[in-house]
């Protein structure tokens, strides 16, 4: 059941971006009265799933989802179709518009992807506002546990305060692709401000090891259950440690390490039960675990209890549009970021470069409007960027030749953006295969 809400995620944000996205270049082709003769989700190899012709455009859904298209006549695009171009040029062909025409229609495509990123933003400040952990609230600091970011120098307890001279506000879910991307951390340990250089491999070096947050807010040890064989009778269900053998203990990675020092002794701990705090005596194993299982706590159980502040703050409908554009800006640079760290070799990032499995596995196995729109959001702006590259057969290859043409005044010929096509075809494919062969290797090997 869990693959087939996540395959149905999938399938409905991509096909939602790849509708709009052709739809970006057949509205303005339409309003320069340029003749589509397809408009087609997925691509028809060979044969079509679902086809009808209104008008002189055939609208269908193709069997291979790979992405889709708009086949404009007169157009050198993906169909190289020859035939056609040899013919002398008609009035409603793409060849005979104006380049300022073919521009907007060429532009049309990522125009829609960046705007629909935006919208969808907008709209989700308005319908669910902002939940977050104020970053000043984080008294005790964080939970570092990845050995990649002990390694360059992070502990538990530090306090994120900036990443790359921006103030940390808000510790949210952004907050680890930051870091990812990060150049220099200043933290604050033991009441004084450190600056953490990061590593130039750090991307490549997370790859190595499990997934997982690099950093998070610390959390309670909350007893679920015990077992009998334990000895450890005196706690109960839902108690949460408070101190161990006499040393604070109201954090889970504080419980483990006074355990892990510990191991094979009866120690005395105090337990907040019923918000009474209630002395115990807890057998410690040799192996340092006291035999019960941990439980987690909702964020409004961690607030009841003063862990942490939750803040919620709802946005109207005009009030959401300036929070949704700037949140949309961010993702636009922090993907900017990640592209420029895959170009460049000595970060190693172009190894986690994936394909179409890695999307797949970034929708969750439970379904939420929340998660989904935001997944499809950054897809969108991805899907953008990636098109505006200046790669023949891509929309920024096109734009790059119409700009060449609109500045020199000279039109490249046909048969050269043939050849640029079936480069720029050539090149796709080989990038195709390296992001889809990434997640084949990584399905291969685990990680």
């Amino acid at each position: 059941m869990d693959i087939v809400i996540k395959l149905s995620q999938f399938l409905l944000s991509l096909s939602l971006l790849i509708i709009l996205h052709e739809l970006g270049h057949f509205i303005p082709a339409k309003l320069f009265k340029t003749r589509v003769e397809k408009f087609y989700l997925f691509f028809d190899v060979k044969y079509s799933l679902l086809k009808k012709k209104i008008g002189e455009t055939e609208y269908g859904i193709g069997w291979l989802p790979l992405g889709g298209y708009v086949k404009i006549s007169g157009m050198i695009d993906e169909s190289m179709d020859k035939e056609q171009m040899a013919l002398p040029p008609q009035p409603w062909e793409f060849r005979s518009k104006p380049a300022w025409q073919r521009l907007i229609i060429m532009l049309g495509g990522v125009t829609v992807n960046f705007i629909l990123a935006f919208i969808i933003y907008i709209g989700m400040a308005f319908a669910y506002g902002d939940t977050y952990v104020a970053n000043a609230d984080l008294k005790d600091g964080v939970l570092v546990e990845s050995p990649v970011m002990i390694k360059a120098g992070f502990k538990t307890g530090d306090k994120f305060l900036a990443v790359d001279g921006q103030k940390i506000e808000n510790f949210d879910n952004d907050i680890n692709m930051k870091i990812i991307m990060a150049k220099e951390v200043v933290i604050e340990r033991n009441g004084q401000q450190q600056t953490i250089k990061m590593p130039t491999d750090f991307v490549d070096q997370l790859s190595k090891q499990k997934k997982a947050p690099l950093v998070d807010m610390r959390m309670p040890f909350a007893v679920s259950s015990v077992t009998p064989e334990s000895g450890n009778t005196a706690l109960k269900p839902k108690d949460l440690f408070i101190s161990l053998n006499g040393q604070e203990a109201k954090y889970y990675d504080q419980v483990k390490t006074i355990l892990e020092s510990n191991e094979g002794k009866t120690i005395p701990a105090v337990v907040l039960r019923d918000l009474k705090q209630v002395p115990v005596t807890v057998k410690v194993s040799n192996a340092g675990k006291l035999g019960v299982t941990v439980g987690g706590l909702s964020i409004e159980s961690l607030e009841k209890l003063g862990y942490y502040k939750v803040s919620t703050k709802n946005y109207s409908f005009f009030e959401s549009i300036p929070v949704g554009l700037t949140k949309g800006k961010d993702q636009l640079v922090g993907y900017g970021k990640q592209l420029k760290m895959i170009f460049n070799p000595e970060t190693k990032a172009y190894k986690q470069v994936g394909g179409f499995a890695a999307i797949f596995n970034i929708f969750p196995s439970s379904w939420s409007w929340e998660v989904f729109w935001s997944i499809t959001a950054l897809l969108s702006i991805m899907l953008g960027v990636m098109n505006l590259l200046p790669i023949p057969a891509l929309d920024g290859g096109h734009v790059m030749f119409l700009l060449y043409e609109i500045i020199s005044g000279r039109k490249p010929s046909d048969k050269f953006l043939e050849n640029a096509q079936m480069v720029g075809f050539v090149l796709l494919i080989a990038l195709l295969l390296f992001a889809n062969g990434n997640d084949i290797y990584k399905a291969i090997v685990g990680k």
